[in-house]
C-alpha cells in the first residue's frame, strides 16, 4: 500500500472512530464495512469488522446485524469470540451500558 493510501485509510479510520465515540451508529456500521472490505485502503480484519457490526447492531442497526452475520459464516469461533471480548472492551472504556453480544 502506498503512502497515500496508508495515510488516506488512516483518516477514515480515525474521523469514522471519533464519530462512534459520540454515538453515531453510521459511524460503527462504516467501521464494519472498512474492515470487512479494506475500503479506503484499510487491512481486511474480519475480527475488527465482526466487532464494529456488532455495536451496530446492538445500536439497532440492521444492516448491522446483517453483516455481522454474513462474516461470522467466515469466521472461527475464536476469532468471533475475540470480536465479542473487543466490542465488550470498547463499549466500557466508552462508557456504554449496553453488554455486546
Amino acid at each position: 500500500m502506498g503512502a497515500i493510501s496508508q495515510k488516506s485509510a488512516e483518516f477514515l479510520i480515525r474521523s469514522r472512530l471519533a464519530d462512534a465515540e459520540n454515538g453515531d451508529v453510521d459511524a460503527l456500521f462504516e467501521l464494519g464495512v472498512t474492515y470487512s472490505t479494506g475500503r479506503g485502503g484499510a487491512a481486511v480484519d474480519l475480527i475488527e469488522a465482526h466487532k464494529w457490526f456488532n455495536l451496530a447492531a446492538l445500536s439497532g442497526c440492521t444492516r448491522g446485524q446483517q453483516c455481522r452475520a454474513e462474516i461470522a459464516a467466515e469466521m472461527t469461533a475464536r476469532e468471533i469470540a475475540e470480536a465479542q471480548r473487543q466490542a465488550r472492551a470498547w463499549l466500557s472504556a466508552c462508557g456504554y451500558q449496553r453488554r455486546a453480544a
